[in-house]
């Protein structure tokens, strides 16, 4: 089972009784909203994935990591991947300010912010970390990231593997009361973006394997797993927003995936490898990489993720790549993701983040 971490390291049609998702086939592909049929270079989405919070994974590690007051050297290689659940939030301002600078300076137009529990939500403030940021205050940087001409994006992860920010909610998944936190949720950011283009919800790696060394693990499949997808993306696009996923389900299902995902839904598959030339390539890394090929052989959009996490060239390879398969008018643009909290000691991977994709819109 490969996941982000082991690969980095070894290379609505939903119907709602209630509260509950109904789903018994794929939603209609007649929602466009977000969507530019017409994608010009000018267009061309350049974005950076930032993390406001960063409890995303409940990994079984010594009790000491949860203390309040031990803060880990997050870049140190052997320490790469030791991020358990903090309750406090895990972010440096200055840091913050450099890097949303930087972005600028270099041309790009989009940060994707996953807020998780760093935003003292209304409707539900018992998910707020220690020191989250306040309405008023994510306001604030919204303005911020705009008048730098950076598209701020929400991104909250439902999968079961990277849902550990909900708290206590993230043990009653599938649940009357999980829907409502999520519907509530959903609905509060869209008003604190200002009904944005696009909203990440994330859905990648949920599988058992890949959430092997939790203490507590609950895993959605079938239709269940569908279905609760349905049910984010109806709440997302209600209010006019389009619905934005991680692709990784299909390098595992394709069949299902093809034959279920709402062409609404913008996507995003993911290599951070070097090697790029299919004829080289063996399994899995053939798969993640021809999944590019295979979204646009299907009509979907796409925003492909590469990364500075394992490699130098990763970034101006997937976007070589990118625009090689991909048809103009479903190449909505380009990630970078450089999986590292927003502290002071992870600024220079960020840096270089930010300089490779530079690189690779210039060389567009």
């Amino acid at each position: 089972m490969t996941n982000r971490r082991d690969f980095i390291k070894q290379m609505t049609a939903v119907g709602i009784a209630g509260s509950m998702p109904i789903v018994m086939h794929a939603r209609p592909d007649n929602h466009k909203a977000g969507s530019v049929r017409e994608n010009s270079d000018q267009q061309r989405i350049w974005a950076n994935l930032l993390h406001l919070s960063y409890n995303m994974w409940e990994d079984n590690v010594p009790l000491k990591y949860r203390d309040e007051n031990y803060v880990c050297s997050t870049c140190q290689e052997a320490r790469e991947w030791a991020h358990p659940y903090r309750s406090f939030l895990t972010f440096d301002e200055s840091t913050w300010n450099t890097l949303l600078q930087e972005m600028a300076n270099v041309g790009m137009n989009m940060v994707v912010l996953d807020l998780g529990d760093g935003v003292q939500y209304e409707s539900h403030p018992e998910i707020a970390v220690k020191n989250a940021w306040t309405k008023e205050k994510l306001s604030s940087e919204l303005a911020k990231m705009r008048k730098l001409g950076l598209e701020p994006i929400p991104k909250l992860n439902f999968a079961t593997t990277h849902d550990v920010w909900m708290g206590e909610y993230s043990r009653m998944v599938s649940t009357s009361t999980y829907y409502n936190v999520c519907r509530n949720l959903i609905s509060e950011v869209i008003e604190l973006f200002d009904t944005p283009r696009f909203f990440h919800l994330g859905m990648d790696e949920e599988t058992a394997g890949h959430q092997a060394r939790f203490d507590y693990t609950v895993i959605r499949q079938n239709d269940l797993w569908w279905g609760d997808l349905y049910f984010y993306i109806g709440e997302v696009e209600k209010k006019g927003v389009r619905p934005w996923v991680w692709s990784d389900y299909a390098w595992h299902k394709p069949e299902v995936f093809f034959r279920k995902m709402p062409k609404s839904v913008l996507q995003s598959n993911w290599y951070y490898g070097s090697v790029f030339d299919v004829e080289r390539l063996t399994e899995p890394n053939k798969t993640y990489v021809t999944l590019y090929d295979a979204l646009e052989e299907h009509g979907f959009d796409q925003i492909p993720t590469g990364s500075n996490h394992s490699n130098a060239t990763n970034m101006e390879d997937t976007v070589k790549y990118g625009k090689r398969v991909i048809d103009p008018s479903r190449l909505f643009g380009f990630m970078t993701a450089p999986w590292r909290p927003t502290l002071a000691p992870c600024l220079d991977r960020h840096k270089e983040a930010i300089t490779q994709i530079g690189r690779a819109m210039k060389n567009y």
